[in-house]
């Protein structure tokens, strides 16, 4: 693996999200001295927090998977995720409502889910599940170590025996055929094969490797962090700054001061001027390639991921039959995802992810309210409506949201809103992300491993790079991981690292309290 050469005492990462907090703690755990700078008022980045009308809104990820991950964060400082951080394993980890009135609990634990999938289809495809899960573990094994949590110097890397396995495993198929294979269904097809949409791939055209994903949340586990998602970042800041981290905020770099292939400080819009030795930048591809005066040159331009409307409701009231999580399916399957990838128009019959998080903690929200997060993917503004459409556009589309939402089962939620905040692609390219997309670099296979823009920098010795646009990609596992890869860049391997293995969602530690969905844990 390439390292920075020279010396690397002291290390300045910019951005303080989950990937450049990982990089931090996996740094002072092996004894490089370190300067957080960050733009924003506090941590998180995509990560972060809103507070509305005495309600406490996550503006980016609400679902966490594989808290293992950060867990060796915070052990690299002789810490513990669980020490700082409250979770609940919930149970279940979604309910998938469909068009024709049907709904299934997606459980974790293997023989609850066999129940249900025989519950809801028979016999045939609860035997079905049961292979698919065996399948699913069996990918995630061969995967992990050598193709999503490791440095790519060279697409090379890739002639390993795990290669050659994961071929047999059939992982360069299509997802969508693969997972028929399992399942018949078309409803539960589409539970394990959604999840190819955080790559920014249509299940049809998407790798079959990235089921990997739907081992994430559907096999190993969905949990809910006590305090919400920003919860996360902020214990992470917290751990840095008791390790010796000097963190800033407010303090967005204006320019790297370089000489002789290195950047030999890093300047603050403020003026000041903070020497290192080496420099790892985690903010937007488009923040960094700006800050190096160049992008990498490429066979063909980055494509980016579909992006999102996401409706933050503050309400008087809520719906029994939504769980912590909640995918409602539309009637429309492939045409959705044309709509979102190749022709550029919103949804005509949306599938939408609704998030419930005072179902866990109603401190979320002032006494008696409740507090929920609509998620309707939408094209970015390559492909679909610009930036400025969306001005005049995201009302008129908050509107058909809300209709929609009433459409199918949520009666009254228009009248029930006491507080919201509307985002659009208009919103996220105003925070910098490019294609007005916060889903970055999508996941095709000329962008995937070796092939995603690379965490080292050529031409410049001394920089890497974290975060979802690099190695090994976009995902609050993945951040994770590409933050302890860039600190690997920098330390050559010397931090902690601790064993990959993922916890059950069934863990007996006794901070994972597994919950039913709709049972108020006291904050």
């Amino acid at each position: 693996m390439k390292r920075v050469p020279g010396p690397t005492d002291h290390v300045v990462v910019v951005g303080a999200g989950l990937s450049g907090l990982a990089c931090a703690l996996h740094l002072l755990g092996a004894g490089r001295r370190v300067t957080v700078v960050e733009r924003d008022a506090g941590p998180g980045g995509r990560a972060g927090r809103v507070r509305l009308g005495g309600y406490e809104l996550d503006t980016g990820p609400t679902v966490l998977t594989m808290p293992h991950l950060a867990d060796e964060a915070f052990a690299a400082v002789g810490d513990s995720l669980h020490r700082r951080v409250g979770l609940t394993a919930l149970d279940p980890a979604y309910r998938a409502c469909f068009a024709d009135g049907s709904s299934l609990d997606v459980h974790t634990d293997g023989e609850a889910m066999e129940a249900e999938v025989r519950r809801f289809a028979g016999p045939a495809q609860a035997a079905g599940y049961r292979d698919l899960r065996q399948w699913l573990e069996r990918l995630y094994r061969v995967q992990m170590r050598r193709f999503i949590d490791t440095n790519f110097d060279s697409p090379f890397q890739l002639l390993h025996p795990d290669l050659a396995r994961l071929v047999a495993l059939g992982g360069f198929g299509r997802l969508d055929g693969r997972i028929g294979r399992f399942l018949s269904d078309e409803r539960l097809r589409r539970v394990f094969s959604f999840q190819a949409l955080y790559a920014g791939v249509a299940p049809a055209r998407a790798l079959a490797a990235y089921a990997v994903i739907a081992y994430m949340d559907t096999v190993a586990g969905v949990w809910f962090p006590r305090g919400g998602m920003h919860a996360l970042p902020r214990a992470m800041a917290d751990a840095a700054a008791e390790a010796g981290a000097d963190l800033r905020w407010t303090a967005e770099v204006r320019t790297l001061e370089r000489s002789a292939h290195r950047v030999r400080a890093v300047r603050l819009a403020s003026g000041e001027r903070v020497p290192c030795d080496a420099v790892v930048l985690t903010c937007e591809l488009p923040a960094a390639y700006g800050l190096l005066g160049r992008a990498p040159r490429r066979p063909a331009r980055l494509r980016h991921s579909p992006s999102a409307v996401i409706l933050h409701a503050g309400t008087d009231r809520t719906w029994p039959h939504l769980a912590h999580h909640t995918i409602s399916f539309g009637a429309a399957w492939q045409r959705t995802f044309d709509e979102l990838t190749r022709t550029g128009e919103l949804m005509s019959d949306p599938s939408l992810l609704i998030t419930r998080p005072t179902a866990h903690d109603p401190a979320l929200a002032p006494p008696g309210r409740h507090l929920h997060y609509v998620l309707a993917p939408c094209p970015n503004t390559t492909v679909g409506p610009t930036a400025t459409a969306w001005r005049g556009l995201g009302p008129r589309y908050r509107d058909r949201l809300v209709d929609e939402l009433e459409r199918r089962g949520l009666d009254g939620f228009a009248d029930s809103i006491q507080e919201e905040l509307v985002v659009t692609p208009l919103d996220w390219t105003r925070q910098g992300h490019a294609a007005g997309t916060p889903f970055s670099v999508s996941h095709t296979f000329a962008q995937t491993g070796p092939f995603r823009p690379r965490n080292l920098v050529r031409g410049l010795d001394n920089v890497v790079l974290g975060g979802c646009g690099t190695t090994p990609g976009v995902g609050v596992p993945t951040v994770l991981i590409s933050g302890k890869l860039a600190a690997m860049r920098v330390t050559g391997g010397t931090g902690t690292r601790p064993a990959r293995t993922a916890p059950s969602s069934t863990a007996t530690d006794a901070s994972f309290v597994p919950a039913p969905a709709g049972t108020d844990v006291p904050s």
